[in-house]
């Protein structure tokens, strides 16, 4: 049992946990999550032990093994699977004192506390951990130096697993994972014999891991029994009742002071008029679920372009004289929703650098459209932003000679208006920065969006908001994430980058899986050839959505012209009524008669722009819903 009793945490002068207290059950997977800020990260090295609360405590059985990585990435001449098998500290002391000791009772005591805690499997255990996530024999014998900072962490995360603690602290494992090592770790998680404290975004990883969700929001904690989906559930049932509580309590307000509006002067029901003045100062708020208003992101159309964006034919492309991708044959089109699938390593980055201009293909063609913008979005960006200056002063920098409301247009989009947007990038949130980012990419409207795991740092409901205007987007995307929920939602076609070159998967995102945890390609069709089938009536039902959506867009647009030019009109004509003289030299010309029977056309005008503009808005946000 973990109990965490009215932690509070104050840091730069900002309350963080403000009381925030539940009961773990025993053997639980929990999953912790809230908005970006919300202090997550905060209360798990409370419960680490890194961080000492201003006040409240942690309860957990005596001698429990407490196991959380650290930021910083192992490194040194050591090897992932030298590292992961000194992980298991008491082993690894035992080992050393055997093979020293030569007092025989002593090593009989020793031998019999390795076979207690099988120390002898622990080699093909730690292997098989390593290589779950992603490390073969080859790169198991490597030193860590030689990996990249991404690959370490998966060292650190796999020498947390071998350890086996008590209580399994884990924040955003999945960041530094393709969707291959991340469905490993979740089936190893699902079968993790003690308490996990999971903090994730990722909507499909909790439902299927996770048996509880521990919610923080205002520095508080709830507890809610099952996955992600039935959090979801429970807490729109919870807004709901707080909603009719809140209705509730404004009408008892008015209600009560109503009454003593009428009778506080009576002296007959002076007295009552004083009660009731008692009980509504006794009358709590309700606290109001409130949506973050900047969870924003609202990608700019791009002009029409012709089909194809980008031919590739017969190219090959990589690093120096040796290609890392060969034989490659695609097209895209404007509208293509195109995701990236295949183990890190395997070229999906090399691929996306290729289709965005930065690498020139080896051998064979490459045809991109003359007019064609690309916007790509990588970790790196987030990660090289001047953390001393503002989004104001990042968006001006690239949009040079744009008027400064358009530039605080393009941040309004993505959610920076009014302070956030002199706001300094270093104080922002992880996820901020990468909507800041995305801003960026977009400033000019790309025709083709590039994203490279554009999720990492997104808490769900942002996740949420980048699905949703991503389908709304109505250029080309091609996408690469772990994040199945994201590509079940945005891509229509997936691109399996294996072998050295990248092919069309005919199936769905469920068949890839299969395909993964199967190790067999017999396992994408299990069923029957239907899903391929399913998945291009998919595919064509998406397109179809995305055509009527931008035949509405284009209908709203219009609309929306016609309604300012009419309204424009109406504003010369009454004032060509009562200023004849200094009225436009057309409307000068008519008579008061001819000016009100013009002004009545124009009315009429205004009244079909609006209902046109409201009938394309209505039949958008429905195409959205």
């Amino acid at each position: 049992m973990l109990n965490l009793n009215d932690i509070t945490v104050r840091l730069g002068g900002r309350t963080i946990l403000d009381g925030a207290g539940s009961r773990l059950p025993p053997r639980g997977r929990i999953g912790l999550i809230g908005r970006n800020g919300a202090g997550k990260s905060t209360l798990v090295r409370v419960i680490a032990g890194m961080l000492e609360p201003d006040a409240g405590s942690v309860d957990m059985p005596r001698g429990s093994r407490i196991g959380y990585i650290a930021q910083e990435a192992p490194g040194g001449d050591a090897t992932p699977f030298e590292t992961v098998l000194a992980a298991d500290l008491e082993r690894a002391a035992l080992m050393d004192e055997s093979e020293t000791c030569h007092d025989p009772h002593r090593l009989a005591d020793l031998h019999e506390r390795l076979i207690a805690i099988d120390a002898h499997s622990a080699p093909s255990r730690a292997a098989r951990i390593l290589s779950g996530l992603g490390f073969d024999e080859e790169a198991q014998a490597r030193p860590l130096e030689s990996f990249s900072g991404g690959w370490r962490m998966r060292v650190a995360l796999a020498a947390l697993l071998f350890s086996a603690p008590d209580l399994l602290l884990l924040d955003e494992p999945s960041n530094h994972l393709d969707l291959e090592a991340v469905l490993w770790l979740e089936d190893f998680l699902k079968s993790y014999p003690a308490t996990i404290l999971l903090v994730s975004h990722e909507r499909d990883f909790l439902n299927n891991v996770v048996d509880h969700i521990l919610h923080l929001t205002g520095g508080k904690l709830t507890l809610y029994p099952g996955g992600y989906d039935a959090f979801e559930r429970q807490r729109a049932e919870r807004q709901a009742q707080i909603a009719s509580a809140r209705a509730k309590q404004q009408q008892q307000r008015e209600h009560l002071q109503e009454y003593i509006a009428k009778n506080s002067a009576r002296a007959s029901t002076a007295k009552q008029a004083q009660s009731r003045q008692k009980a509504l100062a006794k009358l709590q708020p309700i606290a109001e679920l409130i949506d973050d208003p900047s969870l924003s992101f609202d990608f700019p159309s791009p002009d029409e372009l012709r089909p194809p964006l980008i031919t590739l034919d017969m190219a090959s492309v990589g690093y120096g004289e040796a290609p890392v991708l060969s034989r490659l044959n695609l097209r895209i089109d404007p509208d293509e929703r195109m995701a990236l699938l295949g183990r890190n390593g395997n070229g999906k980055t090399t691929l996306a650098r290729l289709l965005a201009a930065q690498l020139a293909p080896m051998d064979g063609a490459m045809n991109a459209s003359g007019r064609m913008k690309v916007g790509y979005f990588t970790q790196y960006q987030v990660e090289e932003l001047d953390r001393s200056e503002t989004p104001l002063q990042h968006m001006t920098q690239l949009m040079k000679g744009a008027t400064p409301s358009a530039v605080r247009a393009q941040l309004g989009r993505f959610g920076f208006s009014g302070p956030k947007a002199t706001t300094e990038v270093g104080k922002l949130s992880g996820g901020e920065r990468a909507r800041l980012a995305l801003a960026l990419i977009t400033r000019d409207a790309p025709h083709l969006l590039i994203l490279d795991e554009p999720t990492n740092h997104l808490d769900v409901d942002a996740r949420e908001a980048l699905i949703q205007a991503l389908n709304g987007y109505s250029g080309a995307v091609l996408i690469v994430s772990h994040d199945r929920h994201m590509l079940e939602m945005t891509a229509d076609r997936l691109v399996l980058v294996d072998g050295g070159t990248a092919k069309d998967f005919d199936g769905s995102i469920e068949d890839y899986i299969a395909f993964v945890l199967a190790g067999d390609p017999a396992a994408a069709r299990a069923n029957d050839g239907k899903s391929a089938t399913n998945k291009k009536d998919q595919r064509r039902a998406n397109a179809d959505a995305r055509e009527k959506g931008k035949a509405l867009r284009k209908a709203a647009q219009q609309a929306e012209a016609e309604l300012d030019r009419q309204t424009r009109l109406l504003s010369a004509i009454d004032h060509a009524m009562f200023d004849p003289k200094a009225a436009e030299l057309a409307l000068a010309r008519l008579t008061m008669t001819e000016l009100m029977k013009r002004r009545a056309e124009v009315e009429k005008a205004i009244a079909a722009a609006e209902a046109a503009w409201l009938e394309a808005s209505e039949a958008l946000e429905g195409a959205a819903a």
